[in-house]
């Protein structure tokens, strides 16, 4: 397993650009005092390499509350770009037989330190901006449905929020999937 930890100047770069946009606070958070999101962030090296990862691959990681805990999500328009083509676990992808993807949803996040989103933190995120207009998005799929062999999706249609179902092995060009990380 990759080390979870970012160099001096990794570290530098990953909170410079998280300054840049959380100072935005386009999500109208209240008492958000960067110095003290920095220092908190600085203390959980693991965490704070793992927002670096989200970064990476196209999430662009922002808080999306900070009420009880620092709370960061992808917060890309779609989902995120270097996280699509993936089955939803890793049961899933070693059931294919042909055509695998490169990885899956869980395997991924896992691998990034991050969780992905359940259907009502995906739904909050929705309720700050529209996201997943063009893409959709794996969210965690109750145990009882990937029993079953199912998983399940989301994206933003027609100014609604719509939860699917698809067979965990199916994988598509459009739909990836989002993380958080809390602090």
């Amino acid at each position: 397993m990759t080390e979870r930890k970012l160099t001096e100047n990794e570290t530098d770069e990953i909170l410079k650009t998280l300054k840049t946009r959380i100072l935005k606070n386009r999500f109208n958070l209240k008492n958000l005092d960067w110095e003290a999101v920095e220092q908190k962030l600085r203390s959980y090296p693991d965490r704070l390499w793992s927002l670096e990862q989200m970064d990476k691959t196209g999430g662009e990681p922002e808080i999306t509350d900070n009420t009880k805990e620092l709370v960061f999500c992808d917060c890309s328009k779609e989902s995120p770009s270097g996280r699509r083509s993936f089955c939803y676990d890793h049961e899933a992808l070693s059931a294919r037989k042909e055509n695998k993807p490169e990885n899956s949803a869980v395997n991924s996040a896992e691998e990034m330190g991050i969780e992905l989103l359940d259907e009502k933190q995906y739904r909050h995120l929705q309720s700050l901006d529209t996201f997943d207009e063009k893409t959709s998005s794996w969210i965690k799929t109750p145990d009882e449905i990937r029993k079953l062999g199912g998983s399940l999706f989301c994206d933003r249609r027609y100014n609604s929020v719509f939860l699917y179902h698809n067979g965990a092995q199916s994988y598509y060009a459009s739909r990836g999937f989002r993380g958080t990380v809390k602090f």
